[in-house]
């Protein structure tokens, strides 16, 4: 039986592995650290604004496993928050066993504190690849999921220091691109004022060092808002720095936005802790992730893939990527979309079947195709992309493509002939 290894356990390799083991080909996940998901360990927003949509296109394709799972988890639905509309908010600290066992049940072989860094190549193709622990893992296909955030140098040189995130490299080493080490030129992301990288979008606070009123409400609503007295607001320059450009909004400046994703999800890059403990209800904060939130955050989209709209890595013969490594693309969302094309693709291609681009009548083709030019342009590569706001959820709309209604969506893909076409025998 032929072989699909995916390097990198969150939420893009998740998707791919979910996705790839339908369609007869053993499955290997390979993760560094001790546990799945990465930044989904912390993340938590789901179904928010044009999310909503391409979770149900994903669910008309066949490929909605992932998403049925942060559905079961979610702990408060219909969250409106600033600039964001219906989001669900799923339980951080159960999400990863959950994903964990299913992908077990079906048949994926997962291996955790498993340390890429480096590939045997055969001309373009990917022969092996070796761990830092001196084993080889062989397959017929490869997909690279491993990211574009860390080692620990680079948020020292980009960001301001290693803030101690939910990534973890000094204890399970840093991240090391299977695409670069396949001779690969990879594609640095830059902030508007053209310096490189992007800072993480959020924080996490511990739920017991907030006031009662906070955690009430909070665990009530799913959502809290706190004005921010004028003498503490903040400088506009940190709303440009993110990741999550979708969140660069003055309400996220002017205000302390927290939501429940089982911790306090503080909707900022970091936050000094001596002036966040001058805001009220907020005395006693203290930092869950990262733990050095007042300082700083992980620097991401250091090292993307050139690739095609099938999401095969350009230059190579059998190597896929998706999630960040694919694109400036920012989310689980948008993660496990690109992971399922990505994981049904490389099944397609270990059987020597034709690969699946999805049209631009979906959203998820549009996106693909629309980042993939994007990242051409250096302006382009200043911007970030997501369903859930800023240049890609505008263009859903003028597109006509956003909308609430799940029949219309299940419509749309069933009128290109493409309903549930990623399923597999096996589901």
């Amino acid at each position: 039986m032929a072989r699909v290894v995916i390097i990198g356990g969150g939420w893009a390799g998740c998707a791919a592995a979910a996705a790839a083991v339908k369609h007869d080909v053993e499955v290997l996940l390979l993760e560094r650290t001790d546990m799945l998901l990465g930044t989904g360990l912390v993340g938590g927003i789901m179904r928010n604004n044009g999310r909503f949509t391409a979770t149900e296109e994903a669910y008309a394709l066949g490929c909605a496993d992932m998403f049925q799972l942060t559905d079961a988890e979610t702990r408060h639905r219909d969250v409106n928050f600033p600039g964001h509309e219906h989001a669900s908010l799923y339980n951080v600290a159960t999400m990863e066993p959950v994903v964990s066992q299913h992908l077990e049940d079906t048949g994926v072989d997962i291996e955790l504190n498993t340390r890429i860094t480096d590939v045997e190549m055969m001309g373009r193709k990917i022969k092996k690849i070796a761990a830092d622990d001196g084993r080889f893992f062989a397959g017929d296909v490869f997909i690279d999921t491993s990211g574009t955030a860390g080692p620990m140098g680079n948020c020292n040189r980009y960001g301001n220091g290693c803030a101690v995130c939910v990534l973890r490299c000094p204890s399970f080493g840093g991240r090391v691109s299977v695409t670069a080490k396949a001779g690969v030129k990879e594609i640095l992301g830059i902030k508007g004022d053209g310096t490189v990288g992007a800072m993480s979008g959020s924080c996490k606070l511990l739920k017991e060092s907030l006031s009662e009123r906070i955690v009430s409400e909070l665990q009530d609503k799913g959502v809290v808002i706190i004005p921010i007295p004028q003498e503490l607001v903040g400088d506009e320059d940190k709303l440009r720095m993110k990741a999550c450009q979708q969140y660069a909004l003055p309400e996220y400046l002017e205000n302390i936005i927290l939501l429940d994703t089982g911790h306090a999800k503080l909707m900022v890059p970091f936050y000094p802790l001596a002036t966040l403990r001058k805001i009220p209800g907020l005395e006693n904060a203290r930092y869950e992730d990262p733990y050095a939130g007042g300082l700083g955050n992980s620097i991401r989209f250091l090292g993307m893939a050139p690739r095609d709209d099938t999401l095969k890595v350009e230059g190579t013969e059998n190597l896929f990527c998706a999630g960040e490594k694919a694109g400036l693309l920012v989310g689980h969302t948008e993660a496990i979309i690109t992971g399922s094309l990505a994981g049904y693709n490389a099944a397609r291609m270990a059987q020597g079947k034709k690969l699946l681009i999805l049209p631009d009548d979906l959203i998820a083709g549009d996106a693909i195709s629309f980042v993939r030019r994007e990242m051409k342009r250096e302006k382009g590569r200043a911007r970030k992309y997501t369903f859930s706001g800023s240049v890609l959820f505008q263009r859903m709309k003028e597109k006509g493509f956003y909308t609430t209604c799940k029949e219309e969506v299940q419509k749309r893909v069933k009128k290109l002939g493409l309903e549930k076409i990623m399923q597999g025998s096996s589901t």
